[in-house]
């Protein structure tokens, strides 16, 4: 497997990952509002943009596009992976590249994690510095843990 940079041709798969695994997944953690809402979050523009950036990557094996991970400044914005592909260290994978840049200029990185996510940052080192909580319409809330991990310069 190999983790490359995003190119605009690739929007449609990596919108495909995202939404996939975000109604696969996030219904086992939160209610279908919050599910609904990263869906819109996620929407094809917001992929457009994220590639744009030069900071979203893909995990390719052979020529499917499994996984995607992306980042600004210091901040991992969202890491994702095809539920059949999980368990498998593409995840790793990404977040592995995705700490390699970001060591590259700053010390610490942050992300925000699902709750389905918690346990793979913390193997990963990273700990929970706060909690977050979004409020969604029907009084349905978005809880998240905003988590850090100190890395070190290349």
């Amino acid at each position: 497997m190999e983790y490359i940079m995003a190119k605009a041709d690739m929007a449609d798969a990596i919108h495909n990952i995202l939404h996939t695994t975000i109604r696969t997944i996030y219904p086992k953690y939160y209610p279908q509002e919050v599910v609904d809402f990263f869906c819109q979050h996620h929407s094809r523009e917001h992929v457009l943009e994220g590639i744009a950036s030069g900071n979203m990557g893909v995990l390719v094996d052979g020529d499917v596009i499994v996984g995607t991970g992306c980042y600004d400044s210091n901040h991992i914005t969202g890491v994702y992976v095809l539920p059949d592909y999980q368990k498998h260290g593409c995840g790793s994978k990404i977040m592995d590249c995705l700490e390699a840049e970001i060591s590259k200029k700053f010390d610490t990185v942050f992300l925000d994690a699902s709750l389905s996510a918690v346990r793979l940052y913390e193997h990963r080192g990273y700990k929970t510095v706060g909690h977050g909580i979004y409020e969604l319409e029907n009084d349905v809330k978005l809880v998240y843990e905003i988590m850090e991990k100190k890395l070190e310069v290349n």
